[in-house]
């Protein structure tokens, strides 16, 4: 079921075709009798609304230019993906002369928009239908488990995070070089239902395994621990997803006051492959986080094209009750509301090419409140977000809005890159070879001993467990994370809450 924050439109067919005759839209130049089909009404309202919608609808040519009729694919979702993609490529970034949507490891796919067919809203909402766990190669020739939901098929057939992959449904030598493979793997734990796969655990020894499909409420707080070191307590946390605030919410508070009645000093909160989700949810979880003294101050504020801060809506408007000045930046700013009691005046992020969106939004939003600091590689870089607009049975994403913090901060397209100037920290790798919580997994630990030295540099030999020469390129990393996270939600859904007309 569809959260209000999703700020769903719902458009039926009779709206499609009055959209496209609408005096507000520019007409098709179509001389034709030929009464156009759903699929063509369909790709007419993906354009329409994202040139109502989209952050950046002025860099887009007209309907007779563009021509949204003419996409197509080998299914009617793929046409509308291509149209998709080809709407999210025509904005320039001028900082790097590229498209704003320009996604390195693909040239040409939308790094931020996309169509949908409804698996976003039940992913966000926390149930799943899946195995519940995903995978990665830290090196071409050796697969691991990257993470693992508790509760799911996966976590009852004894899987963990750090156990190495050495045959998946009897196929053996899978390489992360080879696209087949990768997809291979993603077809197998994704979709297909039973399925075996030999894994070799820390210590050495084997586990057959057979897990199929089942249904599993997902819980998005994977692990949490308290360290001490010296005189200090420290809290770990590893958040996965920002699911919906009635999902996300009590697994989190129970962590943070496991934290409060610890008298946790220092906070560790471990996103590395948190691709984002709820706005809501970040926003509970920076209400955790910052400090008492910020309580109602300014967290950040939306800000959308100018054409709706204009009130120039005409689509939305027929649907909903959008009362003047809805979406000037003076009426979407959100301020801090503490949550809890834990007061601490320092934060470490772990971080990745896969932490995107909300995880994003979380840190930024404490930036100019705390002392926050980064260790991993540069994330994602989506300092953007949309709301899902219902569209026959398609959901269709594109960016709506852009967050700034208190301190006017933003417009992190390149990622956040730990150890940088705007993101003091450390930058290394990620050991998936270790479970979470493992003190000397190397991001945890260098975490660990800053906190104990004032020195991010980890005990030598280094603790990682492969070799430089095993390691892959940033580029081979980005390609199978695009890879191998394809079914996984990245983004952050929230935005001006509307009341649809009745």
């Amino acid at each position: 079921m569809k959260k209000i924050l999703y700020f769903t439109l719902v458009v039926f067919a009779g709206l499609l075709t009055a959209c496209s005759k609408s005096k507000n839209v520019i007409k098709p130049n179509d001389t034709s009798t030929t009464k156009p089909t759903t699929l063509d009404l369909i790709k007419d309202s993906v354009y329409l609304y994202t040139k109502e919608t989209y952050l950046w609808y002025d860099a887009l040519p007209d309907y007779k230019t563009f021509a949204p009729r003419s996409f197509t694919g080998s299914t009617d979702a793929n046409a509308l993906t291509s149209e998709v993609d080809k709407l999210s490529q025509y904005k320039i970034n001028p900082a790097t002369g590229l498209p704003y949507e320009n996604y390195l490891p693909a040239p040409g796919e939308a790094k931020y928009s996309f169509i949908d067919d409804g698996s976003v809203s039940t992913q966000l909402g926390g149930s799943s239908g899946d195995f519940g766990f995903s995978v990665f190669f830290p090196s071409a020739t050796s697969l691991y488990v990257k993470y693992v939901y508790p509760g799911s098929p996966a976590d009852s057939a004894g899987l963990k995070r750090g156990y190495q992959i050495t045959k998946l449904n009897g196929r053996t030598g899978l390489n992360a070089d080879n696209d087949s493979d990768l997809q291979f793997v993603v077809n197998t734990i994704f979709g297909t239902s039973p399925f075996t796969m030999t894994v070799t655990k820390p210590d050495g020894t084997q586990l057959n395994v057979s897990i199929k499909v089942a249904e599993y409420t997902a819980n998005p707080v994977l692990t949490y621990k308290i360290f001490t070191i010296g005189t200090k307590k420290v809290g770990y946390i590893v958040f996965n997803e920002f699911t919906v605030p009635d999902n996300a919410s009590p697994q989190l508070l129970k962590a943070f006051n496991a934290f409060t009645d610890a008298k946790v000093s220092e906070l560790v909160v471990d996103l590395r492959y948190n691709g984002g989700g709820s706005v809501a949810t970040a926003q509970y979880l920076d209400n955790l986080i910052v400090p008492s003294a910020n309580n109602g101050g300014q967290m950040f504020t939306y800000y959308y094209n100018d054409k709706l801060q204009a009130d120039n809506h005409p689509l939305l408007s027929a649907i909903y009750d959008i009362n003047k000045g809805d979406f000037l930046p003076a009426n979407n700013r959100v301020t801090f509301s503490k949550v809890g009691s834990l007061n601490i005046s320092r934060v470490f992020f772990i971080v990745t090419a896969s932490t995107a969106s909300a995880s994003e939004l979380t840190i930024n939003n404490l930036l100019p409140h705390m002392d926050v600091k980064l260790i991993g590689r540069t994330s994602y870089g989506k300092p953007v977000g949309f709301f899902a607009i219902d569209i026959n049975k398609y959901q269709l994403y594109v960016p709506q809005f852009e967050t700034r913090n208190s301190a006017n901060q933003g417009g992190y397209y390149l990622g956040m890159e730990p150890g940088s100037t705007t993101y003091p920290g450390y930058k290394d790798d990620d050991d998936v070879t270790k479970d979470f919580g493992d003190s000397t997994e190397v991001l945890l630990q260098h975490a660990l001993n800053f906190i104990k030295t004032g020195n991010y540099s980890v005990s030598k030999p280094k603790v990682e467990s492969l070799s430089s020469a095993q390691k892959l390129t940033d580029l081979q990393i980005q390609h199978q994370t695009l890879v191998l996270d394809s079914r996984k939600f990245r983004g952050m859904v929230g935005g001006k809450t509307l009341r649809a007309k009745r």
